[in-house]
Parts: C-alpha cells; sequence; structure tokens
C-alpha cells in the first residue's frame, strides 16, 4: 500500500453492520480510500471484539482484552458508538445517511425499519444513497426471517458435502473450509454490487437497494461443482484433495512429507513425466489425455505415488519449478507467511495502535494481511489500524456539528 491518491477517497460509507461479510465488504471499501465509519453498540460494540482466544498481546506477550478476529475485518474505518434504539441516535444515524453514499447493514430483514434507518425511509432523505442489506437468506422466500451463519450456510448450500475425506476412509465424513469462505465470498460479492451501483448512479444520479444473502453466495460460490450437477444430474462426492476433473491434481507423499501437483493439461502432464523419469507415463493410452487419466486415476495415482516418495519436497519443487509443471508445498501459516513470494509482495501490514487505552497502548502494533487489489495509478491505501470501540465518536460528531457541550449529554444519556 502506497501514498498515492486512492480510488475512493471522495466516497463516504455508514456502517451499520458486523461480525465478518458486511464487514469484509466496507474494508474493501476503505482500503479502496473511502471514508468508512463503523456504527457499534455503546459498551459492547461489534461481535467479533469479543471473539477469542487468540486475542492481541501486549508488548509482554500477555494477552490484551480484543479479540484478534476483529482486526482481520476493520481495518482503515472509523469507530463511533451510537444507541440507535434511542431517538437521538436515530436522528444522528439519519443524519450521517443524509451525508453518506452508501450504506451497509445486516440486522434481521426488516430489522431497522422499526428506527426509521430502513432503505424505503432513508431514500426519502437520500435518493442518491446505495444501500446494501446483508442477511443470511435474502429479504423474501420461506427463509427469509431465519438467522443465518457461515457455518450453516456451507451445510446447507451442499459445500460440506463435497469438502472432506470420503465416506469409508479415516476421517471421512462432511468437513467445513477452515476460514468463513461464505462470509468474505459475501463481502466480495457485495463489493462488487455497490461499485456496480455506484457506477449506475454516475449515469442516473440515484442510488439503489442491494439484497446481499450468503445463501445466495453459497450456492454460487459451487462455481464448476454446481455446474456438473446441474448439468447431468450426478451428485458430487467427497474426495480429499483429488479434483474431480482432473488428475494428477492432489498432495503426493515425499520423503520428508508431501507436495501438491496441479497438472492441467496434457503438456504439463508429459514434462512431469519427463522430469520424474517416466516420460513412458504420457504415452500410455490409459493416461495420454486428462479424461483419460481421470477415468483411470486408480492406476495413475499409485504409480506417482511411488515415485515422489524418492525426493524430498524441496527437490521436487527445484526440479519442477523451470519446467511449467505446478508444484508446491503444503505450508501451515508460519511457513505461508515466511514465503519469500509472500513477503516480496508485501502481504503482512503493521500498524500502531493510538492509545486511545491503557490496554490498546500496550499492543503497540496490529498486523493484518495487506489488500490484494493492487491498482498501478489507484492503489489501496493503509491510513487508520482497526479502531478501539467509539475511538472516533467525538470527531465524527463535531463534524455533524455538536459542540463538546452537546456530545458530553449524549453520552451522560448514553446515546453515545
Amino acid at each position: 500500500m502506497t501514498q498515492k491518491q486512492p480510488a475512493l477517497p471522495h466516497i463516504k460509507v455508514l456502517d451499520l453492520s458486523r461480525v465478518l461479510a458486511g464487514p469484509w465488504c466496507t474494508q474493501m471499501l476503505a482500503d479502496l480510500g473511502a471514508d468508512v465509519i463503523k456504527v457499534e453498540r455503546p459498551g459492547v460494540g461489534d461481535d467479533t471484539r469479543h471473539w477469542g482466544p487468540p486475542f492481541l498481546q501486549d508488548a509482554d506477550g500477555n494477552d490484551t482484552t480484543h479479540a484478534t478476529y476483529f482486526t482481520a475485518c476493520n481495518r482503515n474505518k472509523r469507530s463511533i458508538t451510537m444507541d440507535m434504539a434511542h431517538s437521538e441516535g436515530q436522528a444522528l444515524i439519519r443524519q450521517m445517511a443524509l451525508q453518506s453514499d452508501i450504506l451497509v447493514e445486516n440486522f434481521k430483514v426488516g430489522g431497522l425499519q422499526q428506527y426509521g434507518l430502513d432503505y424505503e425511509s432513508l431514500r426519502v432523505l437520500n435518493p442518491r444513497l446505495i444501500y446494501c442489506s446483508v442477511t443470511g437468506f435474502g429479504q423474501d422466500g420461506p427463509y427469509a426471517e431465519r438467522a443465518g451463519y457461515d457455518l450453516m450456510i456451507q451445510a446447507m448450500s451442499g459445500m460440506m458435502s463435497i469438502t472432506g475425506l470420503a465416506d469409508g476412509t479415516p476421517g471421512g465424513g462432511p468437513q467445513r473450509v477452515g476460514v468463513a469462505v461464505i462470509d468474505v465470498f459475501t463481502g466480495v460479492y457485495a463489493t462488487s454490487a455497490i461499485l456496480a451501483a455506484l457506477e449506475v448512479r454516475h449515469r442516473t444520479g440515484k442510488g439503489q437497494y442491494i439484497d446481499m444473502a450468503l445463501l445466495d453466495v453459497g450456492m454460487a460460490v459451487l462455481a464448476n461443482q454446481a455446474a456438473g450437477y446441474l448439468n447431468t444430474g450426478r451428485v458430487p462426492q467427497r474426495s480429499g484433495n483429488t479434483h474431480p476433473s482432473l488428475a494428477p491434481y492432489q498432495d503426493f507423499p515425499t520423503s520428508d512429507g508431501a507436495v501438491l501437483l496441479a497438472i492441467g493439461n496434457d503438456g504439463q502432464f508429459a514434462r512431469f513425466c519427463q522430469a520424474a523419469g517416466h516420460p513412458e507415463w504420457a504415452l500410455d493410452a490409459r493416461f495420454s489425455s486428462n479424461t483419460l487419466r481421470v477415468r483411470n486415476r486408480d492406476a495413475l495415482i499409485p504409480l506417482i505415488a511411488d515415485v515422489t516418495c524418492t525426493r524430498n519436497s524441496a527437490q521436487w519443487i527445484t526440479l519442477l519449478e523451470d519446467k511449467a509443471v505446478p508444484c508446491g508445498p503444503i505450508n501451515d501459516f508460519a511457513q505461508a507467511f515466511a514465503d519469500p513470494q509472500v513477503q516480496a509482495r508485501g502481504l503482512v501490514t503493521k500498524q500502531a495502535v493510538a492509545p486511545v487505552s491503557t490496554a490498546q497502548a500496550a499492543t503497540a502494533t496490529i498486523a493484518t494481511v495487506a489488500s490484494p487489489l493492487r491498482l498501478c495509478d489507484t492503489p489501496a491505501v493503509l491510513r487508520n489500524a482497526p479502531p478501539s470501540l467509539g475511538q472516533h465518536t467525538d470527531e465524527v460528531l463535531r463534524a455533524l456539528g455538536l459542540d463538546a457541550g452537546r456530545i458530553a449529554a449524549l453520552r451522560a444519556q448514553g446515546v453515545v
């Protein structure tokens, strides 16, 4: 991230979302330069502030009370506390919405209507407002009123049915993906929809409503697996690290662990066979095309495994890297973040924490994964560390025209 002018410095975002999907979206917008104001409950804040362990550590390596989860999706934002159940809190949020380009929320269907903060109410005040709602199941349908969480959607969408080892093998059974991938994808899709709505507003001058559902996204990201089912009627099954349509495309044992081979075409396979000392495999009638290799996987994979065991992982990677044969290590997080390519790309960022409390002052820096958005002329920016609860309340309220006395009164009343 550089100090060049970012893509969205003129855009103001009112973030009424919490947990992951909504905040992931608003962090992407913030990384692109938008001014994102995150509204949180007084004294409590976003749920993920408390989702630990793990917790941030102080300078002596001791846990603080701040969960690391929150830091994953709240960089570059300003945090204010506001009780929207209070009429004055509602009025202040409406005032902020009047000055905003985008509002993102993830309350239950109809949850903000009682506060006059729903789309129909706010569009009257600000017809240019782009209003994005993130829910588990969308604004209509028989499940619209249900709460939705990533794990539930991974199960309902069928994703868990294709993740994990096959039934009948040790450890077989459905598994969730190791991160909340549906939440993250929903945040990315929501960002895409918002940017599209901004482009439409350039032409029409009007905002619009965006209805994002975790289940919709969960079904969409089934990708090729869904296409296979929809066009053949065959229900995909779990198969561990193998690929349903490619072979060899999986992990293989080595003398000191394992490597990943990801061979996607016949040329790569022929080059692998030559490097492995078995050029005859590429000429074998059972393996001469990808389709044949998939159909004869049970014969091919043991042959390769017998050979990969003869070298260690590093030797295989070195042998294949200049032959355009995709081969790589199976890293843990420590190995991944220590990888020279990861380091060369600057994928870890560290930000100083504003000394707003004793606990936070002891936490000198917060590390996050850098934005992968690499725009050459308007790159992502790094401004604010993930904020402490209410860190920017006074700053934002002063910008709305409230003086110190009024802010103190609101605080005394529990509005902020």
